[in-house]
């Protein structure tokens, strides 16, 4: 039975057992309530907003293209404002990812890429092709859309919609804290790698189109990163038996891991990559999914020359335009750097925070840092589920006055609590201290909570 927290009006709410203070402005790192409470959004809502709030330039910028052109379909005519925005986005990408395909969210993004793969291979090897399974990752997130759900690995977030779901294969994460292999790495051997190999054999090659991978895990396992080699390992699987690579970067990409993309970490070239989130740091909806050459020749130059398939709103000049602001400032003002400073000071200042039980494991690249919470650090076993451990933390942030990224089912799929915080690129330092010191306040209250006064340091 639903607890009704939520506010009485005409708003579909996602949540109704949450009673959702109203939030009136923003400006920086910090969100200001109706009651005048001080927030610092040491998430930036769900890892968007990556320059923070308020910024003039980017509203100036915005009412100089209103007053141009808002809306043109992308279907019938060009403009200035998506080809600028496609250029910048292509000299972020690594390698020959030079083809934009704009959208307007993450889960159309993710969702435009398999269907970029499968035509691909229709294109070129004809109709009769098999190639449309899609392999992905369990403890993934993908997207909402039923494309995009289907490759998501988590578990919760898909079992109501299970019916209507496609079965793609699913191989396990790299997540070395519970390693599916009970072992630790370099023994492992990135066991967890070539599993993907294993899985495109036991399918068949031949109806594998695409493998498709966070390479920082966001919300299903925040933080979670795979050791250097790994994905070297799944560019020449991927390569070797004929599977395009798509990295998801909707959350790590646009500077939050100290990096252009996540996949920068590993001097790796993927054959898409699909983005939104950051790009326009939230001040309008915008996703790309960016191809190679190779696909982008097959289908639109040596093939059809058309792709079926997209999206009113995909390539607007008004968010286009908005998402060229935003990326030229980040370029400009060195946030991407920042990113990496800033997060790698934070994360020293997080190794402290070992000391309190319920602490399992802290990880992430720059300023995406996930934590996940356990009953018992030595032998890592989760909270059970009604002890709400994600909901307490999240009350606990809150009163402090930060903006937790809080979620669950990082163990199986239901259990594992846990928080990612990822707050705006261009945080300085003195307010990743003032976060610090509420973030520890945060966590020693929940211990306290959930465990008694007594067990906790």
């Amino acid at each position: 039975m639903s607890l009704n927290k939520a506010p009485e009006n005409n708003v579909f709410y996602r949540n109704q057992n949450w009673y959702y203070p109203k939030i009136v402005y923003g400006k920086g790192v910090y969100l200001y309530g109706e009651d005048g409470k001080k927030y610092m959004d040491a998430c930036s809502g769900s890892a968007v907003a990556n320059i923070g709030h308020g910024n003039e330039e980017v509203a100036e910028a915005t009412a100089e293209q209103i007053k141009k052109i808002a809306f043109t379909h992308l279907s019938r005519f060009t403009n200035d404002a998506i080809e600028d925005c496609a250029e910048t986005v292509a000299n972020w990408t690594p390698g020959d990812l030079n083809h934009v395909y704009f959208v307007s969210g993450g889960s159309e993004a993710t969702e435009t890429a398999i269907k970029l793969s499968r035509q691909y291979f229709v294109e070129r090897d004809g109709k009769g092709t098999s190639k449309w399974k899609v392999i992905s990752r369990w403890n993934s997130f993908h997207g909402n859309t039923m494309g995009s759900l289907s490759m998501t690995g988590s578990t919760g977030r898909r079992r109501i919609y299970d019916p209507l779901l496609i079965n793609f294969p699913k191989i396990h994460q790299a997540y070395c804290y519970r390693c599916p292999y009970e072992s630790s790495y370099p023994e492992c051997n990135l066991q967890c790698a070539y599993e993907l190999e294993e899985t495109i054999l036991r399918w068949g090659p031949e109806s594998i189109a695409a493998f498709i991978a966070e390479p920082v895990i966001g919300s299903a396992a925040p933080g979670v990163n795979p050791p250097k080699e790994y994905f070297k390992v799944i560019r020449e699987i991927c390569s070797k038996y004929d599977v395009i690579m798509i990295l998801d970067e909707v959350m790590a990409g646009c500077g939050r891991t100290g990096k252009n993309f996540g996949i920068d970490h590993y001097d790796v070239v993927p054959d898409i990559i699909t983005m939104a989130k950051g790009m326009s740091s939230g001040y309008t909806p915008i996703g790309a999914a960016v191809t190679n050459n190779e696909i982008f020749e097959t289908i639109m130059v040596k093939g059809s020359g058309q792709f079926i398939h997209g999206h009113t709103y995909g390539g607007n000049p008004l968010s286009a335009s908005i998402s060229q602001t935003v990326m030229k400032i980040i370029e400009r003002e060195g946030y991407i750097e920042n990113a990496r400073v800033q997060g790698e000071y934070l994360f020293e200042q997080m190794e402290e925070l070992y000391k309190y039980p319920i602490v399992g494991e802290i990880r992430g690249k720059g300023l995406m840092i996930g934590i996940e919470f356990v009953k018992d650090q030595e032998t890592k076993k989760p909270f059970d589920t009604d002890k709400n451990v994600k909901g307490i933390f999240t009350k606990h942030c809150l009163n402090e006055g930060i903006v937790p990224y809080p979620g669950g089912g990082s163990v199986d799929g239901i259990k594992g609590d846990h928080t990612l915080f990822a707050p705006p690129i261009n945080i300085n330092r003195e307010e990743i201290e003032e976060f610090y010191e509420k973030l520890e306040n945060a966590i020693e209250n929940t211990s306290k909570e959930v465990l008694g006064a007594k067990n906790v340091l």
